[in-house]
């Protein structure tokens, strides 16, 4: 059976959209999931997004490694280009939910793979961070020199929201192909949000990231001993820890606190020049105060915050179908501002 959706803006949905920056929402969570915490885990336990098959890509990089994308083609002349979160992949399945919306609302979908994500480490000691623009220009550039659309926009979640701000808003030349931008759950504020992963529940949060990433980085301290300390690795325990001693150094920062300085999204979205909308859940559990860039939607005149009361992390649940409120809002900008 043939799903198809109806993606609808309110004529005062609109007309908020073109005078506030820093506009309301219309997001309320189903009763029976209560908090940031209940909101933000049920949909990564339970969510499942049947019908997304895709075609995988892939391409070398300019320093001798891969990136792996995964391509969902409908024969549309409109491309999204997802960028998924900390630890996830185009498996993810937010991802594979803006995926799946998008195709049958007009547009193609490209979920890239960030290096040491796609299921396979990549080849180099760098892997990916919050502020890997580079790659994203990279699959970019790919896309605009083998592909013929007439529109690309450009979807971030989590991490990958703050790498896509970042992208749009650090100066440089972006192509007239890319039209607009729209990201969630971003942790603008990453030192803060560093901070928040060590106290009170959020630390499950952090010891599932820490999983995957000391695993990753296990397995790069057999192939380089004498860059990857395998005792240094086990005794990490936070994700500052983490990237004070793996991201940071292995990326160009001198350390933790240097990489959040530069790779922050908020100082960003005042060079943004392309319609964002930016929707950060107020109860998201990830998220600090500073992750809610109020000051700077309201002096811009084109990113647009949204910050519902619930939603938690990445969540956004929608009872009656298996398309979320998440991707709703996001193909509603897209489609419509």
């Amino acid at each position: 059976m043939v799903e198809s959706y109806e993606i609808r803006t309110s004529t005062k949905n609109k007309q908020l959209n073109y005078i506030m920056p820093v506009i309301p929402s219309n997001y309320q969570s189903p009763s029976f999931l209560i908090g940031g915490n209940m909101q933000t885990i049920y949909p990564f336990l339970f969510r499942k997004v049947n019908g997304v098959n895709y075609t995988r890509e892939r391409i070398p990089t300019h320093d001798h490694d891969f990136i792996d994308l995964d391509w969902s083609q409908k024969e549309h002349n409109k491309l999204i280009i997802v960028s998924h979160g900390l630890e996830g992949s185009s498996d993810s399945t937010y991802v594979k939910g803006i995926v799946k919306a998008a195709n049958l609302v007009g547009f193609d979908a490209l979920a890239w793979n960030y290096r040491g994500c796609s299921g396979e480490v990549n080849n180099l000691t760098i892997a990916y961070h919050s502020g890997a623009t580079d790659d994203l220009e990279w699959v970019i550039q790919h896309v605009l020199q083998k592909y013929d659309y007439e529109a690309i926009y450009l979807v971030g979640y989590s991490l990958g929201g703050n790498l896509t701000l970042k992208y749009v808003g650090e100066g440089r030349q972006l192509s007239p192909l890319i039209k607009k931008v729209a990201v969630m759950s971003v942790p603008c504020n990453l030192a803060s949000c560093a901070e928040n992963f060590k106290t009170g529940f959020t630390r499950i949060y952090q010891h599932r990231f820490l999983k995957t990433l000391k695993a990753k980085a296990h397995i790069k301290s057999e192939r380089s001993p004498h860059i990857f300390d395998p005792a240094i690795i086990e005794k990490i325990s936070t994700i500052e820890e983490f990237d004070d001693l793996i991201t940071g150094p292995h990326h160009g920062f001198k350390n933790a606190a240097d990489y959040y300085a530069q790779c922050r999204s908020d100082q960003f979205i005042p060079s943004i020049t392309l319609p964002t909308l930016l929707i950060n859940a107020k109860n998201d559990p990830f998220l600090t105060r500073f992750c809610f860039p109020y000051t700077e939607a309201s002096q811009s005149k084109y990113v647009y915050l949204e910050a519902p009361d619930e939603g938690g992390h990445v969540g956004f649940y929608a009872p009656g179908g298996n398309m979320y409120w998440s991707d709703r809002r996001i193909l509603q900008f897209l489609l419509h501002q």
